[in-house]
């Protein structure tokens, strides 16, 4: 027998005309049966969350990065985007024969033959046309020392002077700007440890210890100082700023604490900001009471600079599609939904990349027309969903960063300027968490803000498609050599102009 088809009223009768002692015990049997039901609900719910993240950690260990939809069928491609690539392609090729012709060239002389190797002919041999043969070669770094000679003088009437003095990174620094460049190139453009460093530069022929590359690093950070707080200052006064932030320990007697570089993204600069704590002072001081619009996930460290007097906050879909991809392995159907409506807007977006109408009027039109519908009907969806969804589940964390952010995610249609994520600023940090990697820690606060002031040298000079170790080779010799406070200007990565060349 169903449930169901028990007559409640009669139950209820023949359940009063039990005997007290039974009915006390009905009771307590019916509580402990309630108990029980929610206790294997708690334990479902615990057991639904434990296989996601197992499922997530698989996906970590065995499973593919991308977290676009998976198994779709291939889209046939549009006549105009064949073209697109068929374009991008030829011009990369034509940059990369550019690059190469642009290489400096040695000439190696022909050798002569005197013997013809069929017959054992002595000639005379008849000359042909010199035919080219090209190979790329990689010619191993050298240290060299470069021994200056002065020239001292006395004039007649007795005053002693001198011929010019090689210019120096700091005052008496024995090791040249070009080392300093390469030192500080290695660690903050291809992540590569001092001690690491130092066994290259033995490999040349030059030892040095780990130290001493680390003072090297440090006296870099203290000339281009000044440059940096130029740099950061620039970030309050761009219109639009992305941002983000990643732990960077820093070592302590007992165990490593945890610092932060935090970077904020303008189209000129890349700034890196070390702190010790992660609270909401770094945006604070960088930003200040600036106004524009700031791009950032949901961390409310944020909170302080976007206010209604301040910048208005961008959300980042990219954060929302990984929390429903997440969630897939849990709750397919629903989770899947989500990714695929995400997966929607951003192919509206490329649609107008297509077109090339990207940040134009006609672009924000596009949005207005096709992406707007699709969050409107998108809403309901969600808020039907948040009350049946525990909130601790994968899901429920997917809903509710969805609905809790939906005014900072929805920002994009009415600007056509702002993008649909927060992925440029999270590419910025990739440089830190490969550092992280390969170096573990800092030493110390002030090494932590040494690290982000070169990474954001570096990392502005690849923005503007300017060689880096030129770069610091140029500027390390004009800081430390008396170039004014009033033109710094003259040095950003976009206006510099190297005036002084490394030696061949």
């Amino acid at each position: 027998m169903e449930p169901s088809d028990i007559d409640s009223d009669a139950f209820a009768k023949a359940i009063k005309r039990l005997p007290a002692s039974v009915r006390t015990m009905f009771v307590w049997l019916q509580q402990t049966l309630e108990a029980l039901r929610k206790s294997v609900e708690a334990l479902t719910q615990t057991i639904r969350d434990k296989d996601a993240e197992l499922a997530e950690l698989r996906a970590q260990l065995y499973g593919q990065r991308s977290e676009r939809e998976q198994r779709r069928p291939p889209s046939p491609v549009p006549p105009e985007e064949r073209e697109r690539r068929r374009a991008a392609g030829a011009q990369k090729r034509t940059t990369n024969r550019e690059a190469k012709s642009a290489l400096p060239s040695v000439i190696v002389p022909a050798v002569a033959v005197e013997c013809c190797p069929t017959c054992q002919s002595l000639g005379p041999h008849t000359h042909l046309a010199i035919q080219e043969s090209v190979v790329t070669e990689h010619v191993p770094a050298r240290i060299v020392r470069f021994r200056h000679l002065i020239q001292p003088y006395i004039c007649p009437s007795g005053h002693h002077f001198e011929g010019k003095r090689p210019l120096r990174v700091g005052e008496c620094a024995q090791y040249g700007a070009g080392l300093h460049a390469e030192v500080v190139v290695s660690k903050c453009h291809d992540a590569m440890p001092l001690n690491r460093l130092a066994d290259r530069f033995a490999r040349s022929g030059l030892t040095l210890s780990r130290s001493v590359l680390t003072d090297v690093f440090h006296r870099s950070a203290s000339v281009l100082e000044g440059l940096y707080r130029w740099l950061v200052a620039r970030v309050a006064s761009a219109e639009h700023v992305n941002a983000d932030e990643t732990r960077q320990p820093v070592m302590a007697p007992e165990k490593c604490r945890t610092g932060f570089i935090w970077t904020f993204i303008t189209n000129a600069v890349i700034v890196y900001v070390f702190s010790a704590t992660r609270s909401g002072e770094t945006p604070t001081v960088v930003l200040g009471q600036s106004v524009g619009s700031l791009q950032v996930d949901g961390y409310t460290g944020y909170n302080a600079v976007t206010t209604p007097t301040g910048r208005l906050r961008a959300g980042c879909l990219a954060h929302a599609r990984r929390y429903f991809h997440k969630a897939t392995d849990s709750e397919p159907e629903p989770a899947a939904s989500g990714v695929a409506i995400v997966a929607q807007l951003y192919e509206i977006e490329r649609q107008a990349e297509r077109d090339g109408i990207t940040g134009t009027r006609e672009h924000l039109a596009l949005r207005q027309a096709k992406s707007k519908p699709i969050l409107a009907a998108w809403k309901p969806q969600l808020e039907a969903l948040e009350p049946t969804t525990p909130p601790k589940s994968p899901l429920g964390k997917a809903v509710r960063y969805v609905l809790n952010q939906w005014e900072a995610l929805t920002r994009f249609l009415d600007d056509p300027l702002l993008p649909l994520d927060n992925n440029v600023a999270e590419r910025a940090l990739r440089i830190i968490a490969l550092g992280r990697n390969s170096f573990r820690w800092v030493g110390h606060d002030v090494a932590g803000e040494n690290l982000a002031m070169l990474q954001t040298i570096v990392a502005t000079c690849l923005l503007h498609s300017v060689n880096p170790y030129d770069y610091l080779y140029d500027v390390l010799l004009r800081l430390s050599n008396g170039h004014p406070a009033s033109k710094i200007a003259e040095l950003a990565p976009w206006n510099w102009q190297a005036i002084h060349t490394p030696p061949a």
